[in-house]
């Protein structure tokens, strides 16, 4: 559904009008597209005090970006600040001294990424340091307006973060803002960074349409072969979307007792490399009046089916070594939303089923195991939401307007890269930057 309210105030009686009102005034925002793949401009790399510096590679990283790495900019399209040698208070100033003076220069769908070092659990006084990072970076994000987004990454290296850095200083991460990445240390596999996932084969649950078919085109679009799987009763949106994308349906019901196992023969013998579980529903009712028969689905969908599955996949040694698992929490998974018990109780859980299975999942199989909590996307559902409600979900985040099912995508295929295997464990909201929630 189109967003008539950002259309408007990309006109100059839109302009005045809203500036002389006070309401919010987004800014379309850049995205991917063949014709222009990358953000174009100079990046900035500015490290928080003389000497401070731990990551004597980022440059080399950062220079492979596309962007213009320069000492100096009027008007950079991204700002990068080395704070990870930041590891006592009074070097907080460091970092207020390095942005103070460019963060309002920042161009118009630009980027600033604050690196910082992982807290520390032994030297309380790093571990402040470094956590008031968190803060500093998530008010900043509200501060920047015109499209422009800030994010906090935690980090050892920079080569084991390139894929990171790659996708924050992206068209790719539009909606990624005010979040917080942390990153271990990974051998990552020589990477062709226009096709990174050629070769590999991914399965996206809940395909047919919306979120799982943006995914689906997503993932093909960066090399796999995709396998798409919704309900049997949506079988010919779901051959359609796999015909369109040269990939594969599979018409199943994930909450069947044997979908694990009919999962794993579909993709026998190669095996699978990449799991993304999108598939999901809602049944909104306020608990006061919310039968059993509205909260037993969502659990089943939602959560149960994902936990089932996955273990089926992994147990079998269906999902490849060097595999990634990626779920789909939600922002009310986080913050809770009125009239959804069921579905927030199903996205929360999605979030303590990353947290627990990812350090196992990743020593014992190679696999790791994150999640993606969308905000407001504008997909069909959302369209259905009443008028005022739905302008609420628009503005109520930093960049003022609702997100798209290629930003859920994006981010998806960042998480599935064999580049991205420093990263895991991770929940990341694809918001905007919400006010709901943390």
């Amino acid at each position: 559904m189109a967003d008539r309210y950002l259309n408007f105030t990309g006109t100059a009686p839109g302009r005045f009008l809203t500036r002389r009102l006070g309401l919010p005034q987004p800014s379309a925002l850049r995205r991917w597209t063949p014709e222009r793949p990358y953000l174009e401009g100079e990046l900035l790399h500015l490290t928080a005090g003389e000497g401070l510096s731990a990551l004597p590679d980022l440059s080399s990283v950062l220079a492979r970006t596309h962007l213009k790495l320069v000492p100096d900019s009027s008007r950079p399209t991204a700002v990068v600040l080395d704070a990870t040698g930041i590891s006592d208070t009074p070097d907080l100033a460091l970092a207020h001294a390095a942005l103070h003076p460019v963060v309002r220069s920042v161009a118009e769908n630009g980027r600033v990424v604050v690196l910082g070092a992982p807290v520390s659990p032994s030297d309380h006084h790093q571990a402040a340091a470094q956590q008031a990072l968190e803060g500093f970076v998530r008010s900043l994000g509200k501060e920047l307006g015109r499209g422009r987004t800030a994010t906090l990454v935690r980090m050892r290296s920079a080569a084991a973060a390139e894929s990171t850095l790659r996708f924050l200083l992206s068209p790719r991460s539009a909606y990624v803002s005010g979040q917080v990445i942390e990153v271990g240390e990974a051998e990552r596999s020589p990477c062709d960074w226009d096709r990174p996932l050629a070769g590999r084969t991914a399965l996206v649950t809940g395909a047919a349409r919306g979120i799982g078919e943006a995914v689906a085109e997503v993932l093909a679009r960066d090399g796999a072969h995709v396998v798409v799987l919704d309900v049997p009763s949506v079988q010919a949106d779901l051959v359609r979307v796999a015909d369109r994308l040269g990939g594969t349906a599979l018409p199943l019901d994930i909450t069947a007792d044997d979908a694990g196992e009919r999962m794993a023969s579909a993709l026998a013998p190669g095996g699978l490399d990449i799991l993304v579980h999108n598939a999901g529903i809602t049944r909104d009712r306020k608990l006061a009046n919310m039968p059993a028969d509205r909260w037993n689905p969502v659990l089943a969908v939602n959560l149960t089916s994902v936990l089932r599955t996955t273990d089926a996949l992994l147990k079998s040694g269906t999902l490849n070594r060097g595999g990634s698992v990626v779920a789909t929490a939600s922002i009310a998974g986080i913050a809770g939303n009125a009239g959804q018990t069921n579905y927030a109780a199903s996205k929360a859980g999605i979030i303590g089923f990353v947290r627990s299975l990812a350090p196992g999942a990743l020593a014992e199989y190679g696999v790791t195991v994150n999640a993606v909590a969308p905000g407001f996307i504008e997909t069909k559902m959302t369209a259905a939401v009443p008028l005022f409600i739905r302008e609420a979900g628009r503005r109520m985040n930093s960049l003022g307007q609702g997100g798209l099912p290629v930003d859920v995508a994006e981010t998806t295929a960042w998480l599935a890269s064999p580049a991205s295997a420093g990263v895991n464990g991770q929940v990341l909201r694809v918001c905007g930057q919400s006010l709901l929630g943390a």
